[in-house]
């Protein structure tokens, strides 16, 4: 009996730290990227590149992402679920965004700024690798960190494409390395957010029934 009862109280401290470490990690990587969203706007808005102005408000919603799942952190499936499937919505809402920013482009033709797009871009990947390392360890626990470092991963991917533009700017004095890198950064928000949802909304379903019955 005493053993059950040690057994007991050792999983449910176990599963607190697991928790407090979770917590943490998701204010740390909120912060960094409502930091960036606000430097790479403005950086975005200053050299006219699509790709850049995509990573900033990929930045602004991934920290309204990180709200959400701190927000569901210690609740139940049910909602881990639910937060899992908004971030999946706001995911394809800023995709369906940048296909119109992109299009925007294509009807200017003006080529942006590379050495701004590679400065923003490479201080956005170095901080979009650092939220990825520290979501790392909690990539599978559950639904809800799973679509987190889903998020965090697009955006190293995004940051990538981003720099790629960048040096193709500079050498063709082209916009359509920006233009197609944008519409790319776009078709990765799409494709995401069709997987996110489409894990959470299994969970949803099965909580909602389960309350029904």
């Amino acid at each position: 009996m005493a053993d059950d009862c040690c057994s007991g109280k050792g999983k449910e401290l176990e599963r607190l730290a697991r928790q407090a470490g979770q917590r943490r990690t998701l204010q740390i990587v909120l912060v960094i990227n409502a930091v960036m969203f606000i430097a790479e706007f403005a950086a975005g808005l200053v050299a006219g590149s699509a790709a850049l102005m995509a990573d900033s408000v990929d930045m602004a919603g991934d920290a309204f992402v990180y709200g959400l799942s701190l927000f569901a952190l210690s609740r139940s499936d049910r909602w881990k679920g639910g937060a899992a499937l908004v971030k999946g919505i706001i995911i394809l809402a800023f995709g369906l965004g940048i296909a119109a920013d992109v299009a925007i482009k294509l009807r200017s033709g003006i080529p942006p700024s590379s050495m701004t797009m590679l400065l923003f871009g490479a201080i956005a990947l170095a901080a979009n690798v650092t939220c990825l390392r520290l979501l790392w360890r909690f990539r599978a626990l559950d639904v809800n960190m799973a679509s987190t470092f889903e998020c965090s991963r697009n955006d190293v991917i995004s940051n990538v494409g981003v720099l790629i533009a960048a040096g193709l700017v500079a050498v063709t004095a082209s916009p359509w390395p920006d233009i197609l890198v944008g519409a790319i950064i776009a078709a990765l928000f799409l494709r995401s957010a069709v997987q996110v949802i489409r894990n959470a909304l299994p969970i949803v379903r099965v909580k909602v029934t389960d309350r029904c019955n």
